[in-house]
């Protein structure tokens, strides 16, 4: 039997947007609609990362897009994703800064923990990371990388970055050992980060299950989803410990009659507040514990679009 739902506290961010049997929602950046564009203007950035902040939304996620890929059409918001978390870690107060998701096989695994954990440190644990394994190959030659091999990298970054949180850690990886002569500070607040496993990462779902802390996948239709996440439940009961939650990217448009249907988009559909409402809480109803919204092909005002979504959606998905 599925034991009852009960995450772990790892730090603020986890603990504030991962509720049992709960929903929350956030905001992809950039926040701004940019549908016939790779690249967004980044206009107004900070201003929408704040009012974000303001209106009660739980995490804000960054992406990491080294290279604009013609083939892949989105550059994400354009800026590395550790310099700009640190940028709005100084400017936000509450809401929790995520990665959707570190690009593993492309980045140092020191890097990788020492630039998490400073960006956990200074915002005062608001820090999740997602983390991936990459699904573009042109941009592995440009990094004198291996893309066939990728999957051997993120487990072995992972194993790195784990031993990362530790004193003084002993570790041989394939990226790096120590023999325990020295250490990496500072050490993430909740005494190791949060990951969340992007997709399979080449992984097996067992893996997926038992290494990360959470689990980001994709929108599929309702039945597809719950029977997809009640699989990764009962893996993560299988592994022992507590259990984990799960999360989703979500693009939507949200038009002014509240009443109006949905219509297809890329990952997503254009609708009402009424029918996302009912949407969002059938995806809470099958164990979907977090929500991000992407805008990029929204038609109305952001900042209007961030009210409604505020004054209309937020109350029913909130402690």
């Amino acid at each position: 039997m599925l034991k009852p739902h009960a995450f772990s506290t790892i730090n603020k961010a986890y603990a504030d947007v991962f509720k049992p049997d709960r929903l929350t929602v956030g905001l992809v950046v950039p926040i701004e609609a940019y549908p016939h564009s790779a690249t967004p203007t980044m206009a107004r950035h900070l201003e929408c990362a704040e009012l974000t902040d303001r209106l009660g939304f739980k995490a804000l996620w960054l992406r990491d897009v080294p290279f604009n890929v013609p083939s892949f059409g989105d550059a994400g918001q354009k800026f590395d994703p550790f310099v700009y978390l640190g940028f709005l870690a100084a400017r936000t107060e509450r809401i929790a800064l995520g990665v959707a998701s570190i690009i593993l096989p492309l980045r140092h695994p020191a890097h990788v923990a020492k630039a998490a954990a400073t960006a956990d440190v200074l915002s005062g644990g608001r820090l999740l990371l997602g983390v991936a394994s990459g699904d573009r190959p042109e941009e592995y030659p440009a990094l004198g990388m291996s893309y066939p091999d990728r999957g051997a990298r993120f487990r072995d970054s992972i194993d790195y970055i784990r031993a990362m949180a530790d004193t003084a850690p002993t570790f041989a990886t394939a990226q790096g050992a120590s023999d325990g002569a020295m250490d990496m500070v500072p050490k993430p607040t909740g005494g190791r980060l949060p990951l969340l496993i992007t997709g399979g990462s080449q992984q097996s779902p067992d893996w997926i299950a038992e290494n990360g802390d959470g689990w980001m996948t994709y929108p599929r239709g309702s039945a597809d989803q719950e029977r997809v996440v009640a699989d990764y439940r009962a893996r993560v009961d299988a592994a022992g410990g507590p259990d984990k939650p799960v999360m989703q990217p979500l693009y939507v448009d949200l038009v002014a009659d509240t009443d109006a249907t949905p219509r297809a988009l890329h990952l997503g559909f254009r609708s009402g507040t009424g029918f996302l409402k009912r949407y969002l809480s059938e995806l809470e109803a099958i164990g979907i514990n977090h929500v991000a919204l992407n805008l990029r092909f929204n038609e109305a005002d952001i900042e209007t679009t961030m009210n409604r979504l505020s004054d209309e959606i937020l109350s029913d998905f909130t402690d």
